[in-house]
């Protein structure tokens, strides 16, 4: 058993408990005060847990079309009429949808109780449970209402990643391939334990020195600007690891335009995805001029388009005001139709 922890920059902090049988820690990672754990998951899922408390299991609808308000509405009055209080802990069981809605539900009920993170997904124990953001999409864009919401805990089974279909594998995949770009190295070579954990420092360390996303938090949406897009216009139809898969290389078509980075590095990042067997070109089907309208609706964009990308001082946030430069980058890495 693999257990790291996340420091946070005003002395708290939390342990991520990762490897084969995790989820038998759950009872002891459980608050003491708790009486009540309200689990959230997903049918699909499929994964039983035991808190060691009084608890009732609240079913959400599969798939990404789960993290909406009014979930989180429904969730509410359920956690009421089932009794829980500030002193009780949600404990979110699933991957990142999951942990966003169980977070955001988290950080809402009664102004914030405790959450507990059981992630059962590569994409779930490597990124979205770690670090605290939480949320819920709108018609408009992804993610467009949440808070910043720590767990108490995060546990990440890896027994649960032999179960997963290969396609759900394959879109944690598209997360592990940016943390190879935020100086994971070849993270490929490395069990499956041992990966999951050093993609958890690395977003650790990140987290720590910027909680709020002030600043150097945001190269942890690298490859994430036309990713979220791609989601939004596509109705979620791509799964998140393949869009930030596909936006890593549109990023570096991006800053390879704006001469941050030279040819051999946007074919280094055509490599990369090679490697972890990942699609580098976007979909046929999608107009160009939604997804740039899109870009401007994401939650980086304060004061106009803004991406992550790669050059000479590092991967950082980059204002973008130039529509043919981003529309020619798109031509770059769109699929024949």
């Amino acid at each position: 058993m693999l257990v790291e922890s996340v420091q946070l920059s005003d002395g708290r902090s939390y342990p991520v408990h990762i490897g084969s049988g995790a989820i038998a820690d759950l009872a002891r990672l459980i608050p003491p005060r708790a009486r009540r754990a309200a689990i959230v998951t997903q049918a699909g899922v499929g994964v039983s847990v035991d808190p060691g408390i009084e608890h009732e299991v609240f079913v959400v609808e599969d798939g990404e079309g789960a993290k909406r308000l009014s979930v989180i509405e429904d969730l509410a009055g359920r956690l009421v009429r089932f009794g829980m209080t500030r002193n009780d802990v949600v404990v979110a069981v699933g991957g990142g949808v999951v942990t966003d809605l169980g977070g955001f539900l988290a950080a809402t009920y009664h102004r914030g109780v405790d959450v507990v993170h059981v992630s059962t997904t590569l994409l779930g124990q490597i990124d979205a449970a770690i670090g605290g953001k939480c949320g819920v999409n709108l018609p408009e864009g992804k993610n467009l209402v949440g808070a910043f919401w720590q767990p108490v805990a995060v546990i990440c089974d890896t027994d649960t990643l032999q179960t997963l279909p290969p396609r759900e594998f394959s879109s944690g995949m598209g997360e592990l391939a940016k943390y190879h770009f935020l100086g994971g190295g070849r993270l490929d070579e490395l069990p499956i334990a041992e990966r999951v954990a050093a993609c958890v420092r690395i977003k650790a360390d990140v987290v720590a020195s910027d909680e709020r996303e002030g600043g150097r938090r945001a190269i942890l949406n690298y490859g994430h600007t036309l990713a979220h897009a791609l989601e939004t216009a596509g109705h979620y139809d791509l799964r998140h690891g393949e869009a930030v898969a596909i936006g890593l290389v549109y990023a570096a078509e991006v800053a390879h335009r704006l001469g941050r980075i030279d040819r051999g590095a946007v074919d280094e990042h055509r490599r990369v995805l090679g490697a972890y067997d990942l699609r580098s070109e976007m979909p046929p089907g999608f107009e160009h001029d939604e997804i740039i309208s899109l870009f401007a609706r994401d939650k980086k964009a304060i004061d106009g388009v803004t991406f992550v990308l790669d050059g000479p001082r590092g991967i950082e946030s980059v204002k973008v005001a130039d529509t043919d430069l981003l529309r020619d980058a798109l031509v770059a890495v769109q699929a024949a139709p």
